[in-house]
């Protein structure tokens, strides 16, 4: 008996009772307990969703009719929709957590192509010498070699018994960012060029990769074909996934000298192109509120370890800094002298409350002083997805209704909002307008977000 669980946002998914850590019965944590998911209108799209969200590869089969056994616990999914595309099964339409009108001999099930495997040592494959991230899939394999952890360095596929680079021609955060995804390493940092982590020994397989970067897996993009390129190793490609830490030195948490942590060491930020956006994301990110100053030339004094980002250019969406485009990291022409700064107005006008942790519970708004709830009138994932980007917590998770985190006792701010899902602020969305309603606290909104 094998299972597959993960962390995500709010609740956990697991694989049970299939023949490998990427097949079995579908169950997902909720209130503190395991529960599986019914059949109805289950489908490919749905079995897509769970695969990437346990780093399992793709789909093969969506499976019904409690083909891995059935549960015991309770059946907390019903109806569940997914386009495909959803980075998590509660991101799908669903009819809410233990909603349904299935018995056990009706729980869903998957079968995913692919097995993460880390610090292979003992496979024909790989030199045991070498630390590799690895994940296996019907399609083709990939790994990344000689980077400073599992998910980082140059990047390299299994193709007709051998291992080879793919050229840097074309290559963009588009493309690292599905590498990332199919090794499971979260978000890219960097797709970095010219042989970065060293020139590869081996054939170079891959040329002109072209990601949308919403694919499950490399072989998923197109490309020039198997081996006919005009490369050479020194154009290898690379990638750099995962998150970055940030500090403010200054005055306060909420103003002061950007500084980063990357590869072991802090650094500073330059101040070319240095404006609003990238100060916007900033504040977001460190849940610090809304951008108020961009200051350049050191106004905060200057740092004193390297300069590590340079010509930063955010379009003022991006949920980290990292996120936005930038030179490779430490590139930069610049001096401590032209160190980066932001003042942020230090608090949020927004709130989540009574959740597991600060991006998770009941959406609060504070207007003319004072804090109040939002109805659930028309709230969904558009709306979470706003929250989550202002609350610096990532992807919207879930959207929740009926007063899941419990009842407020203040104003009902908020009615009928209608995000598009691209807006910074919540109140930047539709409404109409501050104390007009028609609900009670028991249709109290509430978001789960990705990050805690």
């Amino acid at each position: 008996m094998f299972g597959a669980s993960v962390p995500s946002g709010g609740f956990n998914i697991r694989l049970f009772n299939g023949n490998n850590v990427c097949s079995g019965r579908v169950e997902v944590y909720h209130d503190g307990q395991w529960g599986s998911v019914c059949d109805d209108n289950w489908d490919m799209n749905d079995a897509e969703v769970v695969c990437r969200e346990l780093g399992c590869g793709t789909a093969l089969n969506a499976l019904n009719k409690a083909y891995f056994g059935q549960g015991s616990g309770p059946v907390l999914l019903d109806d569940v929709a997914c386009s495909g595309s959803k980075r998590s099964i509660t991101a799908c339409h669903h009819e809410g957590f233990g909603k349904h009108n299935c018995g056990h001999d009706e729980d869903a099930g998957v079968i995913c192509t692919g097995r993460k495997i880390y610090n292979v040592h003992n496979h024909p494959m790989f030199d045991k010498t070498v630390h590799y991230s690895v994940i296996l899939t019907g399609s083709f394999n990939i790994r990344l070699v000689n980077g400073t952890d599992t998910c980082s360095g140059k990047v390299e596929v299994y193709h007709s018994g051998q291992w080879g680079t793919v050229c840097a021609n074309g290559w963009d955060m588009n493309d690292a960012e599905v590498v990332c995804r199919q090794l499971g390493c979260g978000a890219a940092v960097s797709a970095s060029h010219s042989a970065y982590f060293g020139q590869g020994s081996g054939p170079i397989l891959l040329y002109e990769v072209a990601c949308s970067g919403n694919e499950n897996t490399l072989s998923n993009c197109s490309h020039s074909g198997f081996g006919y390129n005009y490369c050479n190793l020194s154009k290898d490609a690379g990638v750099m996934p995962g998150s970055l830490n940030m500090t403010l030195k200054g005055n306060d948490r909420c103003s002061g000298r950007v500084e980063i942590y990357y590869n072991g060491q802090w650094g500073t930020v330059c101040d070319d192109d240095w404006d609003m956006y990238d100060v916007e994301v900033v504040c977001r990110q460190l849940g610090c509120g809304r951008a108020v100053s961009a200051p350049h030339n050191a106004h905060f004094g200057q740092g004193s370890g390297p300069i590590l980002l340079d010509d930063v250019g955010c379009y003022g969406r991006e949920s980290a800094l990292f996120k936005c485009p930038h030179r490779e990291f430490g590139e930069h022409d610049c001096s401590h002298g032209e160190d980066a700064s932001v003042i942020c107005s230090g608090k949020n006008d927004i709130s989540l409350i009574n959740g597991t942790s600060r991006c998770c519970g009941r959406a609060e708004i504070q207007h003319n002083g004072q804090w109040g709830t939002v109805c659930d009138d028309d709230w969904d994932m558009n709306d979470a997805e706003v929250v989550c980007r202002e609350m610096g917590c990532g992807r919207a998770v879930s959207a929740t209704h009926s007063a899941h985190f419990g009842q407020g006792s203040d104003p009902i701010w908020l009615d009928d909002v209608g995000c598009k899902g691209t807006e910074n602020y919540l109140t930047q969305c539709s409404h109409p307008g501050f104390g007009k309603h028609n609900c009670g606290h028991s249709e109290d909104a509430g978001v789960v977000c990705s990050s805690k």
